[in-house]
């Protein structure tokens, strides 16, 4: 499989050595029929576990029904997905589209247009990511992954996460949007602090630009409120979705408050096979499971549970920092071995990743049990102790 896979695809992934051919639940198995604790869920895209049976139920129904059409149609999953996502947050209007990137490239239109001529600038964070696409690794703040793609779009500032000061100092009159993440994953999981989050509300206000919020990975239940803007107390002008909101099958989406969700017009944006009746029948599935408050508090319970477990091994000297909210969390270590632990862990049966040298990231699906997290946290100490 590896030597196909490198004669027949481009080389921008590395790819750990296993193959997989089934999942359910929280588990991924090989085609030896070895069972894998998956604590990644496709990187935050599978939250309501693999091959929920609701989720295969509503595609099958689906494709044996009516696949796609483009979007010079009505159908009625997509307006239905639309309503859920209107209802669920800030009340306004919503544009699909077909991943995360997709979902930031349209957040990025809809704010230069709102924005108008005078009005070019964005604010974004230090270390965040929103995506390898153009306008969308203009606001990843992280010159590595940028330094190879230049010149970007230009006009975008970037400022260290909670930091007030420099926040304060990079929005203007010609910022158009300021763009978060509530938590960093991508470099490692990083929660923003509840006064940074009101504080970028508060300037966005003042000087008539729009706070984007991401919520490519942190949405859809990850930290424990379906959107985790909801725990800081504020509400965003834009909202971008993703990962998990197919229940594996890919969709994006953007959704404006009123008004501003009146700033596109036929013609300004459009994507071919976005908000299909396919993605959306999946998406309406999971919906349902990931808006349960009692899955919800699940991921609160749970989440806390591994992330006090994760912080018994900064005690005991094996690490040097545990982060998270809810389900998303990350271990700092002291050495640069992230990717030995990774290799060690999938030995034993468990799938994590690192994002660095020194940190390893863990985002299980939300139906993972206390039980198989008590499991993973205990082959993580053996990994630990042993390297």
């Amino acid at each position: 499989m590896i030597a196909r896979e490198q004669a027949a695809l481009m080389s921008n992934y590395g790819r750990y050595p296993v193959e997989f051919v089934r999942g359910e639940g929280a588990w991924l198995f090989d085609p030896e029929g070895r069972g894998y604790l998956d604590l990644m869920s496709g990187i935050s895209m599978i939250n309501v576990g693999h091959c929920h049976p609701d989720v295969v139920a509503a595609i099958r129904e689906q494709a044996g029904t009516l696949i796609n059409t483009s979007n010079l149609y009505y159908t009625e999953p997509m307006v239905e997905l639309a309503e859920w996502i209107r209802d669920t947050s800030m009340g306004g209007r919503v544009f699909f589209c077909n991943s995360g990137a997709e979902a930031a490239e349209a957040a990025i239109k809809l704010a230069r247009k709102h924005g108008g001529p005078e009005r070019t600038e964005f604010v974004s964070l230090e270390d965040g990511f929103h995506g390898r696409t153009m306008g969308a690794l203009a606001l990843t703040g992280q010159p590595g992954k940028q330094q190879a793609f230049k010149p970007l779009m230009p006009g975008a500032r970037y400022v260290p996460r909670n930091d007030k000061d420099a926040l304060r100092a990079a929005v203007s009159e010609k910022t158009c949007a300021i763009a978060i993440e509530i938590v960093q994953g991508e470099c490692g999981v990083y929660p923003l602090d509840d006064d940074f989050v009101r504080l970028a509300r508060q300037l966005a206000d003042e000087h008539g630009a729009l706070l984007i919020v991401d919520e490519i990975q942190t949405g859809m239940s990850r930290t424990g409120p379906l959107y985790a803007y909801q725990d800081a107390g504020i509400e965003p002008d834009v909202m971008c979705l993703a990962k998990s909101l197919g229940g594996g099958f890919p969709i994006g989406a953007v959704t404006a408050r009123p008004g501003i969700d009146a700033v596109f017009q036929p013609g300004d944006h459009g994507s071919t096979f976005a908000g299909s009746p396919l993605a959306c029948a999946s998406a309406l599935a999971a919906a349902k499971l990931l808006g349960d408050p009692s899955l919800q508090d699940h991921v609160r319970k749970e989440g806390a549970c591994f992330l006090a477990g994760l912080q018994g091994l900064v005690d005991d000297g094996l690490a040097i920092e545990a982060r998270g909210r809810g389900l998303m969390c990350a271990i700092e270590l002291a050495e640069p071995r992230g990717a030995d632990v990774v290799l060690a862990m999938m030995e034993r049966g468990f799938l994590v990743n690192n994002t660095s040298a020194t940190t390893v990231r863990f985002l299980p699906p939300l139906v993972i049990t206390g039980d198989e997290l008590t499991n993973a946290l205990n082959a993580l100490r053996d990994v630990l102790n042993e390297s």
